[in-house]
């Protein structure tokens, strides 16, 4: 039996700290910066954090040996990734964190539906409630009253 640790379980809430992370220390790192240029040097952050992280892994292997379906899946997915970063720290810019962050949360919803359009996934009645929970949710934690 696997531990918790070595669960998909752990690591997305490690993903859900670290993402929380992420706004709050962006917040206040794109105060007096550009956004644009706030996201150049996350990216280049993150660019030799992940080098690292290969290399240290002993995961890097012949880049020639990976499919062509499978490039273009990454690129797209790289561009994706860089055009949510970009829309993100300029929101950010404009607004509290604490709404940001919920509205940026919408992506698990868009993800169930992409997910059920695009990938042939099946979700239950009860899944389906708690998308429409996390959206209700993420929409009354981005209002201001």
């Amino acid at each position: 039996m696997k531990t918790f640790y070595m669960s998909w379980p752990f690591w997305a809430l490690l993903s859900a700290g670290f993402a929380a992370l992420t706004a709050v220390f962006a917040k206040v790192g794109v105060e007096n910066v550009n956004s644009n240029l706030a996201t150049f040097i996350r990216t280049i952050v993150i660019l030799l954090a992940a080098g690292l992280l290969v290399v240290a892994t002993g995961s890097w292997h012949n880049p020639s040996s990976i499919s062509n379906r499978t490039w273009l899946f990454l690129i797209l997915s790289g561009l994706a990734t860089g055009a949510s970063w970009f829309c993100y720290f300029h929101a950010l810019k404009l607004g509290d964190a604490a709404r940001v962050a919920p509205i940026d949360k919408l992506s698990v919803v868009f993800v169930a539906a992409f997910a059920v359009l695009f990938l042939g996934e099946k979700l239950s009645l009860a899944n389906w409630a708690g998308v429409g929970l996390i959206a209700v949710g993420a929409v009354l934690v981005s209002l201001r009253t």
